[in-house]
């Protein structure tokens, strides 16, 4: 479930940067509070069960960092750091959510 909810944020990170999903502010405000924000944060829970059921194989190759980084720190950023209705960048700096430079 988590890794299809990351494809859906995918699929949004890669949307026109100056393309509204409704065509209005407001209603993408609203659709984010509700709809988006919420399922984030489960994508956040679902991420974090995943990686430690795959703990014991990340420690020893060294990925546990990258994995908690892709499972658990881009969920959260994506719910957490990124302004209501803009579904496309995170951060201050305005930066496309999942990457850690500015654009």
């Amino acid at each position: 479930m988590a890794f299809v909810l990351t494809l859906g944020w995918s699929g949004l990170a890669s949307a026109d940067a100056t393309e509204s999903p409704t065509g209005d502010r407001g209603a993408d405000m609203a659709a984010d509070l509700v709809l988006v924000r919420p399922l984030g944060l489960i994508g956040a829970v679902l991420g974090t069960v995943g990686f430690v059921v795959a703990l014991p194989f990340t420690l020893p190759s060294g990925s546990a960092g990258d994995t908690a980084k892709a499972w658990i720190g881009a969920p959260l950023e994506y719910t957490f750091n990124r302004p209501l209705g803009e579904f496309h960048v995170c951060g201050e700096e305005r930066r496309p959510c999942g990457t850690g430079t500015p654009r």
